[in-house]
């Protein structure tokens, strides 16, 4: 029988996890498509919306720009390939493919430091998000004492997108919830009327960003010519318009290695006995 590469007719693309409205995911789409045309590798965008499990996704064998959490990729959730991380147009993120997790609460609530929603209710999304629980279990893990595992009154798990938590905070379900920063920022970009009722009380520290990846069936040289394509991306003159849309300044190429730190974090929270939030 051929090898799979030889097999498969065509690769998908796939921008989901930050097509946060319907014009942005428009935007990704032409991106992607000027990104492969300058690759010379044959991409078919192919619509997946919410709720559907990313997981079977990322498991699918005919990925080919696809963004993807890095948290799974570290786990070895789906055999993939990183391909580039965005940069985003933020402050925060210094120019790097970098992000972190925004914990949010309604504007109009009296907290004024993460230890004052402490005995409230909290969320999280998923247990195989950075963003939305990994991230968020590392921060508190600093705030447990010895034998202190619970730090909320209420936990809701198992909220799965970051639009859930925006609007539990919003609608007064939780009180605080974890946002990935560049979600945050482009929701808050072109869909204020979403974000207006919340502010940031904390951030977690810096991280790699989620990357388009491809399966491991793709052939060699189409991964590194797709890289090199994200790479030079910012230099082309297709590139601005969609960048404003999208809020980015380019794309860092990455590799799988980046996301060990994601790991460091799991264990750390196992071994002191901090399983999931709480």
């Amino acid at each position: 029988m051929p090898p799979l590469s030889a097999r498969m007719s065509e690769w998908i693309a796939n921008a989901r996890m930050y097509a946060v409205t319907p014009a942005v995911e428009d935007a990704w789409r032409e991106l992607l498509a000027h990104v492969a045309a300058d690759a010379g590798v044959t991409l078919r965008y192919l619509p997946y919306p919410a709720p559907r499990p990313l997981e079977d996704l990322w498991s699918r064998p005919d990925l080919g720009a696809v963004f993807m959490c890095g948290y799974p990729v570290a786990l070895g959730l789906a055999p993939v390939v990183p391909l580039a991380a965005p940069i985003p147009r933020a402050p925060w993120a210094a120019g790097r493919a970098l992000y972190r997790t925004d914990l949010i609460v309604r504007t109009a609530a009296p907290y004024a430091s993460l230890e004052d929603t402490f005995g409230h209710r909290a969320g999280w999304t998923v247990a195989h998000s950075q963003s939305g629980f990994n991230a968020f279990r590392h921060h508190l893990l600093s705030y447990c004492g010895p034998g202190q595992r619970a730090l909320y009154a209420q936990m809701t798990a198992n909220l799965v997108t970051a639009r859930n938590v925006l609007d539990a905070v919003r609608e007064g379900r939780i009180d605080v919830g974890p946002l990935d920063a560049y979600w945050h920022l482009l929701m808050a970009h072109h869909a204020p009327q979403l974000t207006a009722g919340v502010r940031t009380l904390a951030s977690t520290p810096l991280t790699p960003l989620p990357a388009f990846v491809a399966a491991p069936g793709l052939p060699a040289d189409a991964v590194a010519r797709l890289r090199s394509a994200f790479a030079r991306a910012a230099s082309r003159p297709w590139f601005r318009p969609l960048a404003d849309v999208l809020l980015i300044e380019g794309f860092e190429e990455i590799e799988r290695g980046a996301y060990a730190m994601f790991l460091e974090w799991d264990c750390e929270a196992r071994a002191a006995g901090y399983e999931e939030p709480a």
